[in-house]
């Protein structure tokens, strides 16, 4: 489902004309205002299936800072993987990285540890990685990437919309009141029930995320 016709969702189940573009007029805009706080919302409740994808890079030798392009300093980390040496990038902390780059002789190789360095100009996470790459390596970052928010009216929705839409009328109904008999906080536990439900649907794509294992 596209933005546009989350907002026409929307404006119908509030008695409202659709419209052709989201910007058409105030009310329509407002909608969309509320559209975005709602898939914020639910987009931030689970880690679902269609935000999971992989962010890859390319070494240089004898660089160690490197940008995850697109993540907009909004990723969250599944797994990281060197893929040419095939294992596994172990997090360490900046404290750790400090004292191997500043206090020792650092090492030249297939990287293996990395740490989080902040963001570029651009607003995308930067990772350090060590040993300093003596070559080229394939990096495979697989991650969450939450879009900040919806801003054309053919944008995507990746995950399910119908939480999104029940949220979205439960902001707008607590904004100007009951709509149709139906008071906001009903909407909200309508809403949470179309969330609750897909969280669930999703989960069992990844049924592993959800056990907790003691070591």
């Amino acid at each position: 489902m596209t933005y546009l016709q989350l907002v026409n969702n929307v404006l119908r189940r509030m008695r409202e004309d659709e419209v052709d573009t989201v910007s058409q007029n105030t009310y329509s805009k407002m909608v969309g205002d509320f559209v975005n706080d709602a898939f914020r919302l639910v987009a931030d409740a689970w880690d679902w299936s269609g935000f999971r994808t992989t962010l890859t890079i390319e070494t240089i030798e004898d660089v160690f800072n490197y940008v995850l392009t697109g993540s907009a300093n909004n990723v969250k980390e599944l797994s990281f993987l060197n893929d040419t040496s095939n294992w596994f990038m172990e997090y360490k902390s900046q404290v750790w990285m400090d004292n191997v780059f500043l206090n020792q002789d650092p090492v030249r190789n297939s990287p293996q540890y990395f740490t989080y360095n902040g963001v570029n100009d651009d607003g995308d996470t930067q990772i350090d990685v060590y040993p300093i790459p003596n070559g080229i390596y394939t990096l495979r970052y697989n991650c969450i990437l939450r879009p900040t928010e919806l801003t054309t009216d053919a944008q995507k929705v990746l995950i399910p919309s119908a939480p999104i839409i029940h949220l979205a009328i439960a902001l707008l109904a607590r904004e100007r009141g009951e709509t149709g008999g139906t008071a906001a906080s009903e909407y909200f536990g309508i809403a949470d029930k179309y969330l609750s439900d897909a969280i669930a649907h999703d989960a069992h794509k990844h049924p592993e995320e959800l056990t907790w294992n003691y070591i």
